[in-house]
């Protein structure tokens, strides 16, 4: 047995049992508490070598109650678990000193490595909880994707760390950069953008530094860059694989030194400013294409961030529309709502435009539509002609696309499997079999939970089970 003990705390009994189980296993002590009253009890009689605890638990916040401890016990590693799984959940985590932050569901072998590195890694020091965050972030989806990204902000976003972006066009790279400012250290001094897309070539290096009066034709007075105005706070370096060759090694200087002076200037001035990067191009082919600098790039690539794109979060696009519809409405928009078609719709198209496509789609629907649904035939149309289709894709959420998928296989390997009086049977149990697995994983095979959100009994759930050749226990994933 490992000597080393684990306190997990969680008001759901089958996620304590499941945690506990898997921990002891792996040759831990563990205990467990259903509150935080428990909680404080447990700690009073052993302290722990680690404690995971759950946010809402019935008689308090769980984050609230890390903030004590960690002052109290600077050495005590935490791991917060939550079903809240947001961004301000994930900075809320980082602040509180948490050594670790998982969203539910989340793997058992996840949390596993995330106590033995808590373990090796012990922290010492107390983390400053600071000021209360914002619910209102700029950062929307639930998908494990997006909660990558969160860890990563959470992680970073009380240093002066430099941050590289990456991802498509309309992925919400600003958004990033402004929810790193935002939460940081530096919110109170101004955020500046600049695109280095927009700017013409000749003017970059003026537009960064700013330039003496006469310095150039047209240069009638004193102007000051980017990192004059951005003093103090975060300067935002979009489309940064756009930047001439030139301009970049003034940049690099700048990372360097700390220290730039003005175009036409010889006054060197201190640059006390955070440097968030964003590219939609791959940094690393323009370095080998000697079209981007080496050394800038490693100098910008301190912490990467890596965006997905829409149609790798498919989950997050119906809570993605929703929020759009409704902030439409607070700007005085009619207020409309999708059906259940419209969500299978949208859920199935490729979105090349990816977030801000989605952004503009449910505007023109809040502005165009007439009744206050909106339906799948109204967003087609709403594309246009010579658009993609928003038909939803085969196997990709849409359940009329996978049958008919099944049904084309079926025809092409065995068409007379079409007409053997079992096709309805077939199909049933194709569709019934991955429905059942999947409630089985979003509860920890806990058959009872998983009977209740099918909305059939435990004895039928049982049945269908022994039918399907299902073998409960299989998963892996812990429940929302």
């Amino acid at each position: 047995m490992i000597d080393a003990s684990v306190l997990v705390v969680d008001d759901d009994a089958s996620i304590r049992t499941v945690i506990a189980q898997a921990l002891r296993r792996d040759g831990y002590r563990v205990s467990a508490a259903a509150s935080l009253t428990q909680l404080r009890a447990e700690i009073g009689a052993a302290l722990p070598d680690v404690l995971i605890t759950d946010v809402v638990l019935p008689d308090g916040d769980g984050l609230e109650m890390a903030t004590k401890l960690r002052a109290e016990h600077p050495g005590l590693p935490i791991i917060v678990l939550s079903a809240q799984n947001t961004l301000t959940t994930a900075v809320r985590a980082n602040e509180a000193g948490a050594f670790d932050y998982l969203p539910k569901p989340f793997d058992l072998d996840v949390l596993g490595m995330a106590v033995k590195a808590a373990l090796a890694r012990r922290t010492s020091a107390p983390a400053d909880p600071g000021e209360a965050i914002d619910a209102n972030l700029p950062l929307i989806g639930r998908s494990p994707a997006m909660q990558d990204v969160y860890r990563v902000i959470a992680r970073v976003v009380s240093s002066d760390l430099t941050v590289l972006i990456s991802g498509e066009s309309g992925t919400g790279k600003e958004l990033v950069a402004r929810a790193l400012h935002d939460l940081g250290p530096r919110r109170r001094a101004p955020f500046i953008a600049l695109n280095m897309a927009a700017i013409p070539r000749e003017l970059i290096e003026a537009e960064l530094f700013g330039h003496e009066r006469g310095a150039f034709t047209g240069a009638a007075q004193r102007v000051a860059g980017k990192f004059e105005r951005a003093a103090g706070g975060t300067l935002f370096l979009d489309e940064i694989g756009d930047m001439p060759m030139e301009a970049q090694t003034r940049l690099l200087r700048v990372l360097q030194s700390g220290e730039f002076t003005t175009v036409g200037g010889a006054r060197t001035i201190r640059a006390d400013v955070r440097i968030v990067a964003a590219t939609n191009r791959d940094l690393a082919s323009l370095v080998q294409a000697n079209a981007f600098r080496e050394d800038l790039f490693y100098r910008l690539n301190v912490v990467p961030v890596a965006l997905p794109a829409l149609r790798e979060r498919r989950q997050d696009i119906a809570l993605l529309a929703r929020h759009f519809l409704n902030r439409a409405a607070e700007e005085g928009l009619p207020r409309r709502s999708l059906s259940a078609d419209a969500v299978a719709a949208l859920e199935g198209h490729d979105w090349p435009g990816n977030v801000r496509e989605l952004e503009n789609l449910m505007r023109r629907c809040a502005v165009l539509g007439r009744d206050e649904r909106i339906s799948a035939d109204e967003l087609r149309g709403s594309f246009g002609d010579g658009t993609r289709s928003l038909a939803p894709a085969e196997g990709e959420g849409a359940i009329d696309g996978a049958v008919r998928a099944f049904l084309r296989r079926l025809a092409n390997d065995s068409p007379q499997a079409l007409d053997d009086g079992t096709l309805y049977d077939r199909v049933i149990a194709e569709v019934e079999r991955p429905l059942i697995e999947a409630m089985l994983e979003r509860h920890g095979n806990n058959q009872l939970r998983a009977a209740r959100a099918l909305g059939i009994n435990r004895n039928t759930l049982r049945k269908r089970l022994d039918d399907l050749a299902i073998e409960p226990g299989m998963a892996r994933t812990l429940p929302r």
